[in-house]
């Protein structure tokens, strides 16, 4: 049988996800099989894999410290928020449909036995699997059908170690708090707490921590400073949309709608030393950007409505007046076009809506969710910002609902050649004549750092200035040698030693 660990939190973004990734990249350097697992995730940020299957960024990159490629049964309930206290379920990579909180709520009855088996897939494969809790291990009013939790926990028969953040103020009343709300069984799986998220001196601290151990009857296993290592992150819970950052030679401003999701796609952005990017949140307006990015989003119409009734639509078309680029990913390429038509109804009552029009194509909504995995080539006569990227081979992956079609003023921008490994030929984006606007469906485009730094450069020349190199040779790359950074973090602050003997 394999080893197990729980992190579990006393509430959201206390760093269950980060520590989760570390603990997983530490394992995979002492030599073991590791994998991770999160029985239950609720997020907008989701990855395609090879099999064509949808599961949480965060998961992805827990496998991606493990050294393995990520699969659908990593994480295998989904849910993705569509609005008015629905979600999108997903289990096992595949739609299953979309429920009310309190429907799901009875469903997760029909789920424990899909988890159970699961896992004893896992113990059987894997020498280590690392666990992810979902919110606060002590939310007492779903603890009877729990399954992100405890119940997972239970399922697994796996040791937890509880997290709180130090940082949000009142740590030790909720680790206190999170422990005295637990039955006696589940008392009886907490091994061990961190404290993460610190701030000054250890030493102050020392008092506290000894007083907590008295009162919850677990040692604390560590207190983890607040850092700042480049790791993917829960959207529902990000601070990336707040950060401020100083003006860099490139400016790229991505418009926040209620509903985007995979915003993961800009990530590669902040491992450029040129650029500054920023997020457009609720209640504001773009500032003077060289790049303006719409991006996916789980409901389309809904956030282009958003755009329209907040003044942000008119802003985007004021910018590509002045001759900035424009680009929307997924969600955001639906709305760029001329007109989005839902026969079926799939996302609003309105058969037709008007898009932005700045490029010449209509979507339609279909019923069927496409998703998979792709390899493609841009286009041939590129130019502009798209100087040099003619028939460049490119890759990612498709999540959508609709199906876009090009008008005669609107070029095909990328074309796939191959689909879950078979070759295929068809069209996943579209450029205006001008080069200035255009739009994909290829989620992680902008990973391939050659695609990325050309379009950068393209935009220093256009601005007189020097072209230059990336100095990450690759995103994968950049993000192995932060996955080591976040380990050797760890296991500084951390009693890896005791995790250990707890796993025994």
């Amino acid at each position: 049988m394999s080893k197990k660990i729980m992190l579990q939190g006393t509430a959201s973004n206390v760093g269950k996800s980060i520590i989760t990734t570390g603990l997983c990249r530490i394992f995979k350097q002492d030599g073991h099989k590791v994998a991770p697992f999160k029985s239950q995730n609720m997020a907008l940020n989701s990855f395609i894999t090879k099999e064509g299957l949808e599961m949480g960024r965060a998961q992805v990159s827990q496998a991606e410290a493990c050294g393995i490629d990520p699969i659908a049964d990593m994480n295998p309930i989904l849910l993705k928020p569509s609005g008015n206290n629905k979600s999108q379920i997903i289990v096992r990579g595949k739609v299953v449909g979309d429920m009310a909180s309190i429907d799901y709520h009875e469903y997760k009855l029909e789920l424990v036995n899909v988890l159970d088996d699961i896992f004893k897939e896992f113990e059987e494969k894997y020498d280590v699997i690392v666990m992810e809790g979902a919110g606060s291990a002590a939310e007492i009013n779903l603890m009877e059908r729990d399954i992100s939790n405890m119940g997972m926990a239970k399922i697994a028969d796996a040791p937890v170690i509880l997290i709180g953040d130090i940082d949000r103020g009142g740590v030790f009343a909720s680790l206190a708090g999170t422990m005295l709300l637990l039955n006696e069984e589940d008392k009886k799986r907490v091994k061990g707490v961190i404290i993460n998220k610190f701030r000054g001196k250890k030493e102050l601290l020392d008092s506290g921590v000894k007083m907590l151990e008295d009162i919850i009857k677990v040692p604390v296993l560590g207190v983890i400073p607040y850092t700042d290592i480049k790791i993917e992150d829960e959207d529902s819970v990000t601070t990336r949309f707040k950060k401020q950052v100083d003006k860099g030679d490139i400016h790229i401003e991505v418009v926040r709608t209620p509903h985007m999701s995979n915003f993961t796609d800009f990530n590669i952005f902040e491992t450029q030393g040129d650029v500054s990017l920023r997020y457009v949140d609720y209640g504001e307006s773009f500032g003077d950007p060289d790049i303006v990015i719409i991006p996916g989003t789980k409901s389309t119409i809904d956030d282009l409505m958003f755009l329209r009734e907040r003044g942000l639509e008119n802003q985007i078309k004021e910018l590509h007046k002045k001759g900035k680029l424009i680009i929307g990913i997924c969600g955001g390429y639906q709305m760029l076009g001329k007109a989005l038509k839902d026969p079926y109804h799939v996302e609003n009552d309105l058969d037709l809506i008007e898009g932005i029009g700045l490029l010449d194509v209509e979507t339609t909504f279909e019923l069927e969710k496409t998703t998979t995995q792709v390899k493609a080539v841009m286009e041939e006569n590129l130019h502009g910002y798209l100087e040099n990227l003619s028939n460049k081979e490119v890759e990612g992956y498709e999540i959508h609902m609709g199906v876009t079609s090009k008008n005669k003023n609107s070029n095909n921008l990328v074309s796939v050649t191959k689909k879950l490994g078979e070759e295929v030929s068809y069209s996943v984006g579209s450029v205006n004549k001008e080069c200035n606007v255009f739009g994909t469906y290829l989620h992680g485009i902008f990973d391939d750092i050659d695609f990325t730094r050309t379009l950068l450069n393209n935009i220093r020349g256009i601005k007189n200035l020097e072209r230059i190199d990336s100095k990450v040779n690759s995103f994968a790359e950049f993000k192995s040698k932060e996955y080591d950074k976040l380990a050797d973090f760890l296991r500084e602050h951390l009693d890896i030693d005791k995790i250990y003997k707890i796993m025994e």
